[in-house]
């Protein structure tokens, strides 16, 4: 019998592929989905600076992993650290593991031990892992050997960074996922004057959407210069 989680480990459901712009990603994202579909690689070690989509795609995976009737757990390791390895107890039974922030945990040896354990067991069982972290595994501060050699069976992929069209295009895409008409040259504005990584983005579009719903008001560059209080 599978035992009991004990956290509630939830993915965010909002966070789909059909809401993520891939740009020069397309060929990651295509194996990202190919596993969350069950018919992919069984290890993927996703890495790439922050603000280029990691935990979207890991929650994306987890989103459709999930429509497939597949056991799934997103675990943002980050956030999570300070809880211990015990998080970990029981994953093996998923069909579907994403650990995301690996990075964070690295050099801890109680969690590396933990985290080899949990590899061994997903992969015994036949099932799917799949890590995020800044940087490729050969550049983490990994000290258990074995672990470090388990990253590398896996598929890495890399997340490169976007263009200003294809920032444009993602900000745009995140926009509609929300019911918010973002103008053109509001989205411009946008990514020209704040931090360019998608998940700043996206928070931003979060507040400016309830802004605009409480005032009754249209998204415009004045708008947005009022309610961040900047001088129009």
């Amino acid at each position: 019998m599978a035992q009991q989680l004990p956290l509630p480990l939830a993915f965010n459901p909002e966070l789909g592929f059909e809401h993520f712009h891939p740009g020069r990603n397309a060929e990651a994202v295509r194996h990202l989905q190919r596993t969350a579909a069950g018919t992919g690689e069984p290890l993927i070690f996703l890495w790439g600076e922050p603000g280029t989509g990691k935990t979207h795609l890991l929650n994306a995976c987890c989103r459709l992993a999930s429509r497939g009737q597949r056991a799934v757990s997103y675990l943002p390791l980050g956030l999570l650290r300070d809880q211990g390895p015990g998080i970990l107890e029981g994953l093996e039974h998923r069909d579907l593991v994403c650990l995301d922030d690996v990075d964070r945990i690295a050099g801890a040896e109680v969690w590396e031990t933990a985290l080899f354990t949990l590899f061994n067991q997903l992969r015994d069982g036949g099932r799917a892992l799949i890590l995020s972290a800044r940087a490729p595994s050969t550049a983490l501060a990994v000290r258990l050997p074995d672990l470090r050699t388990r990253f590398a069976w896996g598929l890495t992929l890399r997340l490169h960074t976007l263009g200003d069209e294809d920032i444009l295009a993602a900000l745009e895409l995140q926009a509609r996922s929300l019911g918010l008409v973002l103008p053109r040259r509001v989205g411009r504005f946008l990514i020209t004057h704040y931090p360019r990584d998608l998940t700043t983005l996206r928070r931003l579009l979060e507040r400016l959407d309830r802004a605009t719903l409480a005032a009754q008001r249209p998204l415009t560059i004045p708008f947005v210069k009022s309610f961040l209080g900047e001088t129009p």
